[in-house]
Formats: structure tokens, sequence, C-alpha cells
């Protein structure tokens, strides 16, 4: 038996995590297991979708960051790591001159990665293997900045595209019709021809909302489900979501449009039923960082 470590940083536009994961080969078999995953709420975006610019002050909040998880790595002892920046980095007019004060002050090589890239990322966690090879999905996976759509048929990824929809951005108002719209055609093209769809969503408020629901580990959330929730979601002022839900502050504000987007999502599609695996872009760079070790 080998065990091997490796990291993933994801600079998101909401949060920043690092994920650290023992990969685990037992003869043919290889098992990933998570052993450490830490989340920052620096929450680029907020800067980013109004000023175009990462401030002073979350710049300092970022390298700071990457120094603990530059500590936390070696600590670990990690044998591979890699880092991505998403959405709020790739548009900030100063996103390569900070991640040239990182690379200079902590030895992280951060790389900006476009919305194809992040969700080939995605594609490339163990989502192959939780999918039943005679239906149709439409993975979703909801950030700060953006979206990224994935279909899978016949247990095989046939199309993706990401989209300017994110939480932070509907929080700032950034998000305009046009970009709902092309959205929306380009789920209705790419499921069209499916008799029945069926959603999976990531990231980290379909995961508080599966949470919420009190449902077993694989079992599916219903679109009446998710309709109501996010009904009363929005009825329910911010600091009574913080008080009497026990959401985190930075979770509390931003759950309401992601469960527009997933909502938005199953009608397009027509999907009834919303599966959500613990799955998301660090998991798929931890499986990519392994399959360039083992190709």
């Amino acid at each position: 038996m080998k065990i091997k470590k490796y990291a993933a940083i994801d600079i998101g536009s909401n949060a920043v995590r690092l994920l650290i994961s023992n990969v685990i080969e037992n003869g043919k078999k290889v098992k990933f297991k998570k052993v450490s995953l830490v989340r920052v709420p620096i929450r680029l975006g907020a800067d980013v979708f109004v000023t175009g610019k990462v401030s002073e002050r979350n710049k300092r909040r970022l390298i700071d960051t990457m120094m603990g998880f530059k500590y936390l790595m070696k600590a670990h002892e990690v044998k591979k790591y890699m880092a991505v920046a998403t959405s709020a980095m790739r548009e900030a007019e100063n996103g390569k001159e900070i991640v040239e004060a990182i690379k200079k002050k902590t030895g992280i090589n951060i790389q900006i990665i476009d919305g194809s890239k992040e969700a080939e990322l995605i594609a490339s966690t163990d989502l192959e293997d939780l999918l039943d090879r005679d239906r149709t999905y439409l993975y979703v996976d909801v950030g700060g900045g953006s979206t990224e759509f994935s279909i899978f048929h016949n247990g095989k990824k046939t199309a993706s595209k990401s989209f300017r929809l994110g939480t932070v951005r509907l929080l700032k108002n950034m998000v305009n019709k046009n970009e709902w719209d092309k959205a929306e055609q380009w789920v209705k093209d790419h499921t069209k021809k499916y008799d029945k769809v069926y959603l999976i969503g990531s990231g980290g408020n379909i995961n508080k909302l599966f949470k919420m629901s009190g449902k077993v580990p694989g079992a599916p959330l219903s679109k009446v489900y998710l309709d109501a929730q996010y009904k009363f979601l929005k009825s329910m002022p911010y600091k009574d979501r913080i008080k009497e839900l026990d959401m985190n502050p930075d979770r509390a504000d931003v759950i309401i449009p992601a469960a527009k987007i997933y909502r938005r999502a199953m009608q397009w599609s027509g999907a009834e039923k919303i599966y959500v695996p613990k799955i998301g872009l660090a998991d798929g760079i931890v499986k990519y960082l392994y399959q360039q070790d083992t190709d």
C-alpha cells in the first residue's frame, strides 16, 4: 500500500480554500481521502466586481492566507500542490501583480485559469464513478463569480460552459439579463434532446441546503424542496439566518442567490431532482495532480 499527499488551493470570488488529501494506492484500488480543509472568506469578488481591482486590504489578507497555507502544506508533508485563481482574479486589473507578490513572498505559484479550464478541473473529480450511465446529468457548480455547467451522458462529459453568474456578483447587482439569457439558452440547447435530466450540484451553498434537509448522503433533493427553501430563506432577515439557522455570516447572504441559480438550472433543464455529492474544484485539482503523476 502506498500513500501520497496532494494539496489544492482554490482562490475563489467568495472564499479561499486549501484542501489536503491522501491518495491511498492499494493494489489496483485508489482512494482519495480528505485530511484537511481550510476555508478563509476573503470575498475578493466584492472588490473586483465593483471597482475592477482587489483592494490593498484584501491583497494583504490573501498574502497572509497563502503564507499560512504554505506552512500547513509543509507540516503535512504534501508531495505536490496546485494553486488556481478563478473569476475574481482573472477579472482584476491587479490580478497578475498580486500573483507575482504572492510568489515572491511565499513561493506559492498561482495559475489564473479561465472558465473552461475551471470546468475541466471540476469534471476531473470522481464524478464519473457516481453517475448512473443510463441517465443524463446537468452538473452545476456555483461559485462567487461564475457558474460552470457540464452535461454528462452515458457516463461521459459531452459539453461544458462557464457563465458570469455568481453569488457575489448577484449580491452586488452585477449580473445583467443577457447573461441569464445566454445561460438559459445554453442549458436548453444541450438538454432538449434528452427525455429526462437530473441535476448534480456542487459548492458550499448547495451542501448547506442539503445538510438543512436532513436527508441521508446520496439521496437527492427535489425541486419542490429547493423552491420552498428558497422562499423560506428569502423571507428571513439576514441576522436571523445567522442566529436561527447557525449559518456563517459569509454563507447567510450568498445562499439565496446560489439557490436561485440552482432553481433556474432545474427549470431550464426540466430536472426534478438534484444530487449533492461533496465534490468541487479543489477535489478535481487533487485528482488531476494524481493523474499527472500516474500517466
